[in-house]
């Protein structure tokens, strides 16, 4: 596979997962995580995909409709089975009975197992 195809094909994972977050079912987003995936939020760190889903799941709670965007995808590390992106990411919703934003950068490695794509780790900070 080209590099175009498979930069194509990741973009179009992003794009879903982003799409699967604003959501706001955990279910619609456990798909595209791997079972040993860790994430690094600024809040903590989270090994397992228990942990990550109870950490999504309060991110969900805690941010009423939420939408989430990622934005300016950059591709450092490209391969048939692993990827890295770095990007920019905002989001808007309610927090408290306010309405609130932020902003931050991430960082995701990406692995194909069994033929599909799965987040590995992701890291946000604001």
């Amino acid at each position: 596979m080209d590099r175009m195809s498979l930069k194509s094909e990741l973009v179009s994972f992003m794009r879903e997962y982003e799409s699967a977050n604003n959501n706001h079912d955990i279910e619609c987003v456990v798909p595209f995580i791997a079972e040993d995936a860790s994430y690094w939020f600024s809040d903590g760190s989270y090994q397992g995909i228990e942990e990550i889903r109870s950490a999504v799941e309060k991110t969900f709670s805690t941010i009423l409709d939420e939408v989430y965007e990622v934005r300016d995808l950059e591709w450092p590390v490209l391969t048939t089975d692993v990827a890295v992106c770095r990007y920019r990411f905002a989001w808007t919703g309610v927090v408290e009975g306010e309405p609130r934003s932020g902003q931050g950068r991430g960082t995701n490695v990406i692995v194909r197992r069994n033929g599909v794509w799965m987040m590995l780790h992701e890291h946000l900070s604001s």
